[in-house]
């Protein structure tokens, strides 16, 4: 087995290099003696529950969820440390540091234990949604306890009867003389139940008007309320999954449950989606860590493993042999690239430039999700038969990361989110905001394969205005891959660049302008290209 080892060196580079400097209150220093930290801190205590957590999973015990051996003592110890309060504000204990740094310590943590890091991970989204929406009283009380790990969060959405299309949630809310009370089912939830932490705050979707969306709002509601009292929140049943075993994944029933209104009746979705966009990045740092993961493993197998014969007739390391180097080299430069581009959502969100930023953040989603598992599946095949094996663990990789590209919106939503709202929301502006990014670094490169490929994808654009179902997966493909190019080309040209990243720029570069232009120019894709100018 390949001990976990974090890539800081890759990330603290690529935050550098997607403009963090220019994020509120950064300090690279403090971000990698930040980072340097947790990293000894997950490959130390973190990693060695990932493939014992797999294998014994969670079960129910006495109506409670019971998390696999030694995930408590060291979800404590996480904790103690002030993990969990990274981006709340000092006011409520936290330790106030930015989204670039979190970003950061999610990749490692998702690397280290996925399973650990999807029970803790919605914390910051939530103090995030308390911000914006909770009155001063519910972010005193709620804030407070999150930051200090006494209480984690989950999201509940998704119902038998509501799952992409939230407009048909049935969950209902009733303001009573009592206060308000929930009642219904939710399902696919994450941490629904666990013995970590001393209380959850499940953050609900819940029915308070008339059918679809306008008739949703947002509450709070504790799994033990504030007399002691556990509320009426119960857990069906843990749901049987492809990988992270070792994350509960509940079906759970709210029974006319006391909460509390979070921001306007209403407005549920849309303060959901403050929690929503957040994990959707989060998301795309999964897929990345488990790409970086994937690669780790591959290379350092392949460097190890003699078998067949170079050129010369002598006996060589599997690395040695021009296919299994290609697939290395492909998974390395998945992660890198797929990093990079979710930094530059990050970078976005964080300066203000709104605009890019929800441009760029279903297209970082599709695009980590997807590097994981790629990745995975040619670490797979890089050792063969080992691969398929539990022994090195990159099958557990694969499992893992499939979720990423189905959970926080399937990717097909993504693309079809990305074909509409991505080009027409506000006369275009964030196509606008993704179009003049592009431009400015073709222009600072003096680039005509970067100004090529921006020309087919703004030709598609008029396309997919028109046949916005038809082209939307083609668009997401199209567009990933001119912010590979962009990214690629910027990397080979910066001398700060390192050597292994620069070395994998050199065939990116080659190879992005015409898969560009081959995904923009197919033959039915061209006819309506045709047709919309």
């Amino acid at each position: 087995m390949t001990p976990f080892t974090a890539p800081v060196d890759d990330i603290l580079w690529s935050l550098e290099f997607a403009g963090a400097a220019a994020t509120p209150d950064w300090d690279g220093e403090l971000t990698a003696e930040i980072v340097q930290h947790f990293a000894a801190f997950a490959e130390g205590r973190i990693a060695p529950l990932d493939e014992a957590g797999d294998r014994q999973g969670c079960r129910m015990q006495n109506g409670r969820v019971v998390m696999p051996d030694g995930f408590d003592a060291v979800f404590r110890d996480l904790a103690a440390d002030g993990w969990q309060g990274l981006t709340a504000p000092e006011a409520f204990g936290g330790q106030g540091v930015g989204g670039a740094v979190h970003a950061a310590v999610s990749e490692i943590f998702s690397g280290a234990c996925h399973s650990l890091q999807m029970v803790a991970g919605l914390v910051p989204g939530a103090i995030r949604l308390l911000l914006q929406f909770g009155t001063a009283d519910q972010q005193a009380r709620f804030i407070a306890p999150l930051a200090a790990g006494d209480w984690l969060a989950t999201m509940c959405l998704t119902e038998p009867g509501a799952g992409s299309d939230l407009s048909g949630v049935r969950t209902k809310a009733e303001n009573t003389a009592q206060g308000w009370r929930i009642s219904g089912e939710k399902i696919f939830i994450s941490g629904g139940d666990q013995n970590l932490s001393d209380n959850i705050l499940h953050l609900v979707l819940a029915r308070t008007g008339p059918e679809g969306i306008r008739g949703l709002s947002l509450f709070a509601c504790p799994a033990v309320l504030a007399d002691g009292a556990r509320n009426s929140v119960t857990v069906t049943r843990i749901e049987e999954k492809m990988g992270l075993h070792a994350s509960p994944t509940c079906q759970m029933a709210f029974d006319g449950a006391q909460g509390e209104l979070i921001g306007a009746p209403g407005q549920g979705l849309a303060a959901m989606f403050t929690l929503m966009n957040h994990a959707r990045l989060d998301v795309a740092l999964q897929g990345v860590a488990h790409a970086a993961r994937a690669h780790h493993v591959a290379a350092t197998y392949a460097a190890q493993r003699v078998q067949g014969r170079g050129p010369d007739g002598g006996p060589v390391t599997l690395d040695r042999h021009a296919d299994v180097r290609r697939m290395i080299d492909s998974a390395d430069a998945l992660a890198v690239s797929a990093r990079a581009l979710t930094h530059s959502a990050l970078v976005a969100l964080e300066t203000g430039n709104h605009a890019l930023a929800d441009f760029l953040t279903p297209v970082a989603k599709v695009c980590g999700s997807d590097a994981g598992t790629q990745a995975a599946e040619l670490a797979v095949q890089v050792l063969g038969g080992y691969g398929y094996l539990h022994e090195y663990r990159v099958e557990q990789t694969y499992r893992d990361a499939r979720i990423c590209a189905i959970y926080e919106g399937a990717n097909g939503i993504h693309a079809a989110t990305l074909a509409t709202r991505g080009l027409n929301h506000d006369g275009g502006a964030q196509a606008d905001a993704f179009a003049a990014w592009i431009g400015q670094i073709a222009d600072s490169l003096r680039s005509q394969p970067l100004r090529d490929s921006l020309h087919a994808w703004t030709g598609l654009r008029a396309a997919v205005a028109a046949r916005p179902r038809e082209l939307a997966t083609d668009f997401m493909q199209v567009t990933i891959a001119l912010a590979d190019l962009a990214f690629w080309l910027r990397a080979q040209a910066d001398d700060g660049t390192p050597a292994r990243i620069q070395a994998l720029a050199r065939s990116r570069c080659l190879l992005l302008p015409g898969q560009i232009a081959h995904l923009a120019n197919q033959a039915h894709i061209l006819g309506w290209v045709d047709a919309a100018q």
